[in-house]
C-alpha cells in the first residue's frame, strides 16, 4: 500500500506544479555526447553524397548516385578547388542522352586499388526508372589519364531486375589481374555478391542465399530516435543484403555486411574469387565475425582496424584485429554515415542523411542540407600533459 501511495503522488507531481529539470546533474545519459575529434572536409548543397575515395597524392572523388533522387548534377565528380568538377569528363559523369553502356547513370561506391586507380560501382538505377540493359557496371579509371581503362558490364543473370549494385572492392593481388567484388544489396529481396575477374570480365553471382548476405528478419533499429523496423517492400529506413564491404590491407580476406542486420562475416579473397566453387562451398569458408552494430560503409586502415559506420548511434566505431571494438567518433551530425575510405593518415566519410528520404518518412522529406564529408585521424592525438611527472619524464 504504501509503495501504490508512493507511486500515484509521484504521478500527480506534475499537476500539483513540483516539476525538476529533467536533465538534473547525473540523471543524463553520458552516451549521447559528442566524441572524437574530427574536421569537416566538404559541405554539399543539392544532392547528396554517398561513395567517397582519396588517393595517396590527395586527389578526393565524391559519388552522387541518382537512385533516389535522378538529379541533372555529376554523379561522379572530384573535389578540386572548393568545387565539384564532373569526373572523369562532363560527358560521361553528367545526364545525357548516351547509351546506358556509354555514360555513368547512377554512381554509388567508389573505391581505389593498390596501383592507385579509382574504381567506381554504377548501379544503374535512376529514380523512378527500370534499370536499362547495360546500365548496371564496374569501372576503373586512371587519374593519371583521366580515362576509363576498364569496363565490365553486369548482366542477367548476375544482375536480377530488382538489384542495388552497392559497393566495391578491389584486391590486385587475386587472379591474374585482379578481382572485384561487388556487394548487392538489392532494392528487393534477392541480395547477392557479385565476383568479376578483371583479366577476363568474367562475373558470377555468389552466396544470394546464404544467411551472411540476407537481410534479418524482423529487424528492428533506432533511428533519430524513432523504432524503425524493416518491412519487406515497405521500408521505414535504409534497408537491404549484404552491403558493407572492405578488404584486410594484404587483401588476403574480404569482410561484409548485410545493412539490416547487426552481424560481421568474412571469407578468404582468393576462395571468393574462385568462380569454379559452388555456393554450398563458399559458404562453408565463411566465418561468422560477431556483432559489430549496424553499418553501411566499411573499411580497414593500414594497421587492419576496420571501421563501420554506425546510423544507429550517429558513430563510426573501430574493430581492432582481436575483435575489440571502441568508438571512434560520434556526433548528432554524423547522419547516415554512408562511404568510407582510409588513408594512411585519415579516415574520410560522407554523411548523405539518407534515412530522411521521404520513402522512409511518408513521403516527407526530411533532409537538411548541407550533407557533409568528414575525416578524422588514423591515430587520434595524445592530450598533453602539464603535470610536474609529465614534464620531469619528457625532459628526463
Amino acid at each position: 500500500m504504501k509503495r501504490r501511495s508512493f507511486l500515484s503522488a509521484a504521478s500527480l507531481a506534475p499537476a500539483m506544479g513540483l516539476v525538476t529539470p529533467a536533465l538534473a546533474a547525473g540523471n543524463a545519459d553520458d552516451g549521447t555526447s559528442s566524441s572524437g575529434d574530427f574536421d569537416i572536409v566538404a559541405r554539399f548543397d543539392g544532392p547528396g553524397p554517398s561513395g567517397v575515395a582519396v588517393l595517396p597524392n590527395g586527389r578526393m572523388f565524391v559519388s552522387f548516385p541518382r537512385h533516389a533522387d535522378n538529379h541533372p548534377g555529376a554523379t561522379l565528380g572530384e573535389v578540386k578547388d572548393g568545387a565539384i568538377v564532373p569526373y572523369p569528363s562532363d560527358a560521361l559523369s553528367l545526364p545525357s542522352e548516351k547509351a546506358p553502356e556509354d555514360r555513368l547513370m547512377s554512381v554509388h561506391g567508389i573505391t581505389s586499388d593498390t596501383a592507385g586507380r579509382l574504381w567506381v560501382i554504377d548501379d544503374g538505377k535512376l529514380a523512378g526508372h527500370d534499370i536499362p540493359e547495360g546500365a548496371a557496371k564496374i569501372l576503373c579509371i586512371d587519374p593519371a589519364q583521366d580515362k576509363v581503362v576498364h569496363k565490365i558490364l553486369l548482366e542477367a543473370p548476375v544482375m536480377r531486375r530488382d538489384s542495388h549494385m552497392n559497393d566495391l572492392r578491389v584486391a590486385l593481388s587475386v587472379g591474374a589481374k585482379g578481382t572485384v567484388f561487388v556487394t548487392d544489396s538489392s532494392f528487393g529481396t534477392e541480395p547477392a555478391l557479385i565476383v568479376a575477374d578483371i583479366a577476363t570480365g568474367r562475373t558470377k553471382r555468389v552466396l544470394a542465399h546464404h544467411p551472411s548476405t540476407q537481410a534479418v528478419p524482423g529487424f528492428m533499429a533506432i533511428v533519430e530516435g524513432e523504432p524503425r523496423r524493416y518491412i519487406p517492400h515497405h521500408p521505414q529506413m535504409v534497408s537491404g543484403g549484404a552491403d558493407g564491404i572492405a578488404l584486410l590491407p594484404d587483401e588476403s580476406r574480404l569482410y561484409y555486411a548485410p545493412l539490416t542486420s547487426r552481424r560481421l562475416y568474412s571469407i578468404s579473397a582468393a576462395t571468393l574469387a574462385d568462380q569454379t566453387l559452388s555456393d554450398e562451398e563458399l559458404g562453408a569458408q565463411i566465418r561468422d565475425e560477431g556483432e559489430k552494430g549496424t553499418a553501411d560503409g566499411l573499411c580497414f586502415d593500414r594497421h587492419g582496424r576496420l571501421y563501420t559506420t554506425n546510423y544507429e548511434h550517429d558513430c563510426i566505431l573501430r574493430r581492432d584485429p582481436d575483435g575489440a571494438i571502441s568508438m571512434a567518433v560520434r556526433d548528432a551530425r554524423i547522419l547516415s554515415p554512408d562511404g568510407i575510405c582510409a588513408t594512411a593518415d585519415w579516415i574520410y566519410c560522407t554523411l548523405g542523411q539518407w534515412n530522411r528520404l521521404p520513402s522512409f518518412n511518408d513521403g516527407q522529406n526530411r533532409r537538411k542540407p548541407p550533407y557533409l564529408l568528414i575525416r578524422f585521424p588514423v591515430e587520434p592525438p595524445r592530450p598533453l600533459d602539464a603535470s610536474p611527472q609529465t614534464v620531469a619524464h619528457m625532459h628526463g
